[in-house]
This record gives structure tokens, sequence and C-alpha cells, in this order.
């Protein structure tokens, strides 16, 4: 993700309802509606993930080396001082990318990870040793000082670029590095379950993200564009007008197959960022955020129909808490 302001990375918490700003200077992390930073931590950071009141994240701010040490950070913790509330520090013998937490444990890799939430399933996936492939791994049945032979998924013909886990475990999205394609699978009977088209020319995907009731599924990208995809009823999404025609030829079949968003939006200046759904939903109504990587905040709305127009814009980075952490 491109960087600018300062912002070297943007990541959401397990329910989306907090997003983490890392910068060269330091750490912020924000509620997201009402939108107000929940407190900052002077300390480099490239990367983090956070859950609840705890927060994880890559030490080092640019120094390649800093990737070497995750430190884990308890707001719950009494003092004033960001330092006191460091609570643990591990360091790894080679640099480390990627940090994830859940309730009882984080996950550290050294490139693309997700980890579910969900009580039920304790699923890690990452990608595989064979180019474009997937393994998730149960951690509830590793042991200490053990390894549990992964499941492998052979999701892409292209290198892994971006994976995610909906809330309950039960499913896992992933898009290649060509971009064209965001593909669902079954996390328990690994088959395949639906492919989404994003659009025809190659992108780079920033982010994939599941409703909370797994209903919906939206992605981002470096062309600035989010698009919102339905998964519950899966009608909803569009379609080539082709497929109306009736049986076509193979270059373009894969085309006429697809399944395209029901809505997206673009943000302005096209700006890189990271999106998520939002809490106050209704039955007809839906809202996603996207937060960006120039400080600005969005919130649109959409409705099943493919309707969608911005409620809600700031700018994250001018918003202040005078209180330290």
């Amino acid at each position: 993700m491109a960087q600018q302001r300062g912002v070297n990375s943007l990541r959401f918490n397990q329910d989306q309802s907090c997003f983490c700003c890392a910068m060269e200077t330091g750490v912020r992390i924000y509620n997201v509606e009402p939108l107000m930073e929940k407190g900052h931590l002077e300390h480099e950071v490239i990367a983090s993930g956070t859950s609840c009141s705890v927060v994880a994240f890559l030490g080092g701010g640019v120094s390649p080396t800093g990737q070497l040490a995750v430190l884990i950070w308890d707001d719950a913790r009494e003092g004033k001082d960001g330092k006191d509330k460091l609570v643990l520090e591990f360091t790894f013998t080679k640099p480390a990318l990627a940090v994830r937490m859940r309730h009882d444990k984080p996950a550290v890799h050294e490139g693309l990870c997700d980890l579910s939430p969900s009580l039920e399933k304790q699923l890690l996936v990452f990608p595989g040793h064979k180019c474009g492939s997937l393994q998730l791994v149960d951690l509830s049945s590793t042991k200490p000082g053990t390894s549990s032979a992964p499941f492998t998924i052979n999701a892409h013909q292209s290198e892994i670029a971006c994976i995610s886990l909906n809330q309950q475990g039960t499913v896992v999205a992933s898009a290649s590095k060509k971009g064209t394609l965001i593909r669902l699978f079954d996390t328990q009977t690994k088959e395949k379950l639906v492919e989404l088209r994003r659009g025809t020319d190659p992108a780079t995907l920033y982010c994939i993200n599941f409703s909370h009731d797994s209903s919906f599924l939206c992605a981002s990208s470096d062309k600035g564009t989010v698009h919102i995809f339905a998964l519950k009823d899966t009608r909803l999404n569009r379609r080539s007008a082709l497929a109306r025609v009736g049986k076509v030829g193979p270059m373009i079949g894969q085309y006429v197959d697809s399944q395209w968003s029901l809505a997206s939006f673009t943000v302005p200046a096209e700006s890189a960022c990271i999106c998520a759904f939002g809490r106050n939903t209704s039955k007809n109504v839906n809202s996603v955020i996207a937060i960006c990587v120039d400080g600005t905040f969005h919130k649109y709305v959409f409705t099943p129909d493919g309707n969608c127009n911005r409620e809600a814009f700031d700018v994250y980075l001018d918003i202040c808490d005078d209180d330290d952490f």
C-alpha cells in the first residue's frame, strides 16, 4: 500500500469496530462509529494487528532490523505512559511481515496470513509452498513444541496477494497478484463456493473483508475503488449482459459466467485504502467504511439494488486525543 502522510499501514480489528494507523512516529487507534481517536503510542511501527484492548505491532519503523521484534501493548494495563503498557516482546531470527491477533493468541508470519476470531474455529491461513495455494492450520489441535500438517487449497494460478477469513471461520476468501478474481472456499470441505470478479484489468488488492454475518464481502485495490459483493443472495450480484444471450465462445465464456459486484464506489484521488462493513445497518441499507492512507475517512451506504452513496467524510489524522495512552 502506497505510503502517504507518514502512514505505513492500516488495519481493522477483529470485529471491525476500530482501526489502527501505524506511522513512523507511532501508532494511533481510532473508533469507527463514531469516528474518534481512542489513543496513541509513540513508538516506531510498520504494521499492526488489534484485538479489543490488546495491540500487537512490528517495531522499527522504516528500519528493516525492527521487523525482527513484535511488541504487545495492553490498553487495560494501568499507567499513562505508553511504555508501561508494553507487556510482551517477541524477537525472531527472520523478519516478520504480518501479525494478527485473536482473544487468546497472536500469530506472526513472514508474509501474508489471517487468523479467525471464532471461538469454535481457531484457523490460521497463509499462502502455501505451491504458487497460488492456501494452507489452513487448525490451532485448536496444536500443542506447544509440536506442529500439525496444514490443509492445502489450490486457489489460484498466480501468487497469493490477499486473504481473509470470515468472522465464523467457515469461509476463506483470496485473490492473486493478478487481482481480477476473488475466490471463496469452504474451510471444512475445501470446496470452492463462489468466484467473484473485481474487473478484467490487473490490480493490486489491498483488503478483503466479510460483513459480520457473511452476507456481503468488500474489497479495495490500487484502482481506488471499493467493490461490494453479495454472498448470502448471489442473485444480487451483476452479470455480464452476454449471459442473457446464451452460449458464447470459450474466450469470453469466463467473463460471462462471472459474478460482478452489486455496488462500488471510488474514493477521491483514488487513494489506497482498506475497507470494512459498518455496524449501523438495517434490512435494506448497509454501510461500508473506507480508511485511506491520505488520512481520510469515508462511509458509504448501499442497498440490495446496487445504489451506493457517501454518507460521511472526515480526516482522521486531524482528530487528536489530548490524553496519552
